[in-house]
């Protein structure tokens, strides 16, 4: 055999192993879609049918290290297990205890700011319902200082949207399903909400469309559960209605609010607009003539979208003096990276990174009620701008 032909049967063994470790999950059990794979091995792909042919072998049967999975709830489909009632069944993993005796606590939840930026930089780049320049078209004219954000001075004549494709962003799955929830709230605080059979319809078609059904959505859970935070996918979502749709009381002892309403539909307190962080009601209500644009004290460093505005407004006789949001973004978008940070970092700031440039994020947790084994509901969040 000539040496040109011991070359090409060596090349030909040689792709032939590549293209099968494409299509293997060895390895990558519990990891986010990757387009560089022709098959996913993530928690999701049975849904979306595009499950590497072992993955029932290699994933389905639990993994054999306890990395991201201490005191995690048993699961009899696992070979080992990481939770305090292992060592007296003998059915510990190999590495439990240099893992969850001296190294991880909190069930596993242990993530670091690096993995938080790391995974918010995934979430960026799979953005793909993002506005475009030519779908929307922002006109913020003047620029104040922080200082005077408080002054309820009207600068700006004109509107802040000038132009949005409603046809081309409106009929994406996900955007309709938040539209269709952001009239379902009486914004006054003190009033109690009754959510019925339809808008609880509307809320789990929100949470499939924006988490369940969009690479982003799969990106998030796959990390959370990677790290132990949630064994399942129904578990994860399940949390998500809870933590965003579970009502509580902010005023008159009323079940008046839900961190849903008052970051993306916003609420009036105490004569003022509370919360509204969300630039699609923005555009929504201005649209309609509801609410007037008068400035914005904070202008993100992102040239394409998202990018963050801190915006000074009325909204039908109401004033809210900084109502940051980030701006161009999908609904999906900013619900990951909202629940993200209250996940990881509730009541705390919260640094991700946007295509290299650095978001905080503020959450508070709601702390006069919880649900669940002692959750706390999500209180609010919102992109914490630079003080003046």
């Amino acid at each position: 055999m000539t040496l040109i032909a011991v070359f090409a049967v060596w090349l030909t063994l040689l792709c032939h192993a590549y293209s099968n470790s494409l299509d293997s999950c060895q390895g990558r059990c519990g990891f986010g879609t990757d387009g560089d794979y022709s098959c996913q091995c993530n928690p999701s792909c049975e849904r979306f049918r595009d499950c590497c042919s072992d993955y029932a072998a290699q994933c389905k049967a639990g993994p054999t290290s306890c990395q991201g999975r201490c005191n995690e709830k048993y699961n009899s489909q696992n070979k080992c297990h990481c939770n305090s009632e292992c060592m007296q069944h003998d059915n510990c993993c190999s590495n439990y205890a240099n893992v969850c005796n001296g190294g991880e606590t909190g069930g596993g939840s242990t993530i670091t700011d690096s993995e938080i930026k790391s995974i918010s930089e995934a979430l960026y780049a799979l953005d793909s319902n993002r506005a475009s320049a030519t779908q929307l078209v922002l006109d913020p004219q003047v620029l104040i200082s922080g200082s005077q954000s408080g002054s309820q001075t009207d600068h700006s004549s004109r509107p802040l949207f000038r132009f949005l494709d409603e046809k081309a962003l409106f009929s994406r799955p996900t955007y309709a399903a938040l539209v269709a929830l952001l009239d379902n709230y009486n914004r006054m605080t003190g009033q109690a909400e009754h959510v019925n059979a339809q808008e609880k319809a509307e809320e789990d078609v929100f949470l499939r469309e924006t988490m369940s059904n969009t690479e982003l959505g799969r990106e998030l859970f796959a990390f959370l559960y990677t790290k132990g935070i949630y064994a399942s996918e129904e578990e994860f979502i399940y949390d998500l209605k809870m933590m965003w749709f579970g009502l509580y009381s902010r005023n008159n002892r009323k079940m008046d609010s839900s961190g849903f309403e008052h970051i993306f539909a916003g609420e009036i307190k105490g004569g003022k607009v509370s919360g509204f962080h969300n630039w699609i009601q923005f555009y929504l209500l201005e649209k309609r003539g509801l609410l007037n644009y008068y400035s914005h004290s904070f202008n993100g460093p992102w040239t394409t979208y998202p990018d963050v505005l801190g915006m000074q407004f009325r909204w039908d006789g109401y004033f809210k003096q900084v109502g940051s949001a980030v701006i161009g973004s999908s609904p999906e978008f900013d619900l990951a990276i909202y629940s993200l940070c209250y996940i990881t970092k509730p009541g705390k700031q919260c640094r991700l990174s946007l295509g290299g440039k650095e978001l905080i994020i503020q959450t508070y947790t709601w702390d006069n009620s919880n649900y669940g084994d002692g959750k706390k509901y999500i209180g609010s969040a919102f992109p914490a701008t630079p003080r003046a």
